[in-house]
């Protein structure tokens, strides 16, 4: 599966990682997966790796489907999208802005850098 997730509970920390061809229905199912997880809050913070990303299916209309469904909502929680290239860092903008309009008080920065991406998130470089 191109997008996948792993919770962890203790550090109050989503890591989603997606690869190759990735579609709105995969984007959509992850949140999806996420929000009727037993361990998740809308509190966490949450790193989405699509370094490994080849291409995105996901339109306009979609983009803006995916920023107003977020589980995250918390003014708390920090999200950091890291990006290969222009076009997908340009993705997670559309999809924070997305986010900020449909009213997310949550914190959704975009990254080139994964290493940039794990000190706002406090967490350690070799997590």
């Amino acid at each position: 599966m191109p997008v996948g997730y792993l919770l962890d509970k203790q550090r109050r920390l989503v890591i989603t990682t997606a690869s190759g061809r990735v579609t709105f229905a995969e984007a959509k199912a992850h949140q999806e997966q996420l929000k009727s997880h037993p361990d998740f809050q809308p509190e966490f913070d949450q790193l989405l790796d699509a370094t490994a990303i080849t291409s995105i299916d996901i339109s306009n209309d979609e983009a803006k489907s995916l920023g107003r469904s977020s589980p995250f909502f918390s003014a708390s929680s920090r999200r950091a999208w890291v990006a290969p290239n222009a076009f997908l860092f340009g993705m997670g903008r559309l999809i924070a802005t997305y986010r900020e309009i449909a009213g997310g008080q949550e914190q959704f920065r975009i990254f080139y850098d994964r290493n940039e991406a794990f000190k706002w998130l406090e967490l350690a470089i070799n997590e």
